[in-house]
């Protein structure tokens, strides 16, 4: 058989699951309308969650930096870190409380690159079932032993961390903050207190937690830092911690923060850092604008938080099968794929963009429309989804699957 035809089988086995996935063209970044295929929607699917995707300082930062050089022109090690890398670094490394960071093109290749070089063969790596599909690539790619537990079962996870001390070697435990198709926070102080006494390192992967949330720690004021922060941690309890630039902060690229020997090893031995051309500058400079607006502007936290609470509050009150989340990842599970797809179109024909999650993103069984708020959702708007959301279920035949 040749390659097209096997692919070509391969894909229509997609399309007879309802699994395939297609391409949506935008013209611009959603603010929150945007011209969706030709056709202006009210979108509920980015990870833009404080609205700094198209705030005209950071796009003037960008088009500031964008004089620096088209492209950083070669890895970071070779002549590729400029001066606003890091700015960036140094400034992340403030605002998380600690004491240095590094950044990377994407938040998979931090992930992959900090695992890699952390953990290897004789060694192991604890992993949440649930966990991002770039931990999980880590955890496969590393050659360390690789252990799952039960989505934040903190029993599982014990269990995980005596085969692991039977193993020997060095143990990482690494867990999403808030985990990207569920919304809902990792028990971060018990599990730190877990890896403590077991002698493991814990890593925080806080794509979805950088710049929404935060807390204090010690005496210090981390309003950005995180689900880690939010648990009252601080870097001797979470000596790992990625966070992307590409959600709250609006731009592109990510980053792994933590002690300054943690970054020096990691500039020495993670392959996906070494080997990958730096960081635009026109990125960097626009990202580390967005953390100053996150800084200069609390009041778009504030925001999020009032759009998150008035959503859950009104679905409630239409019964809606959402799932338990406080941040701004609102699942409302649906079940079955073809069900969250047609449910998914009829929004559309209404005039709003909502993510249709199928597997294998999410396990089988649990296909639910991701809907994700933003600081510059209204509550006007909210409402008007909400209701096109409950017209729409009712068009869902009787017999179709629905989760409780």
């Amino acid at each position: 058989m040749t390659l097209k035809d096997v692919l070509r089988r391969r894909l229509d086995e997609r399309r007879q699951c309802n699994l395939y996935r297609e391409l949506k063209t935008l013209d611009s970044a959603p603010g929150p309308r945007a011209v969706v295929d030709g056709r202006e929607l009210l979108t509920f699917s980015s990870n833009d969650y404080l609205g700094l995707a198209t705030h005209p300082d950071v796009i003037a930062a960008q088009r500031d930096g964008a004089g620096l050089g088209a492209g950083a022109t070669a890895s970071h090690l070779v002549n590729g870190h400029l001066n606003i890398h890091q700015q960036l670094q140094d400034t992340i490394a403030h605002v998380t409380g600690r004491e240095a960071a590094l950044v990377f093109s994407s938040g998979y290749m931090a992930n992959v690159g900090a695992i890699c070089a952390l953990v290897g063969r004789g060694d192991n790596i604890i992993s949440d079932r649930l966990n991002h599909a770039s931990l999980i690539d880590g955890a496969r790619l590393c050659g360390a032993a690789s252990l799952r537990f039960a989505h934040n079962d903190l029993e599982s996870l014990e269990r995980q961390l005596q085969r692991a001390a039977q193993n020997g070697g060095n143990t990482l435990v690494a867990v999403d903050g808030v985990y990207s198709m569920d919304g809902d926070l990792a028990p971060l102080a018990q599990m730190a207190a877990l890896c403590r006494e077991y002698g493991a390192w814990l890593m925080v992967d806080e794509a979805h937690g950088f710049g929404t949330m935060g807390g204090v720690v010690g005496r210090e004021a981390l309003p950005l830092a995180g689900s880690i922060a939010a648990a009252g941690l601080g870097q001797d309890a979470v000596p790992v911690m990625m966070g992307t630039l590409g959600k709250a902060a609006g731009n592109a690229g990510a980053f792994v923060a933590g002690p300054r020997e943690l970054i020096d090893y990691l500039v020495q031995f993670a392959r996906p850092y070494i080997y990958t051309t730096g960081m635009p500058p026109a990125v960097a400079a626009g990202a580390l604008a967005a953390i100053e607006v996150m800084q200069r502007e609390p009041e778009r936290r504030e925001r999020l938080s009032r759009n998150i609470g008035f959503f859950r509050a009104r679905a409630a009150e239409l019964a809606l099968p959402l799932a338990e989340s406080a941040s701004a990842i609102q699942p409302l599970m649906l079940g079955c794929e073809t069900t969250v797809m047609t449910v998914a179109a009829e929004l559309q024909q209404r005039g709003f963009l909502v993510g249709a999650i199928r597997p294998p993103t999410v396990p089988a069984g649990t296909a639910r429309l991701r809907i994700t708020l933003s600081a510059n959702h209204s509550e006007a708007q909210i409402d008007q989804l909400l209701a096109a959301l409950t017209e729409s279920l009712h068009t869902i035949p009787a017999t179709a699957a629905v989760a409780p």
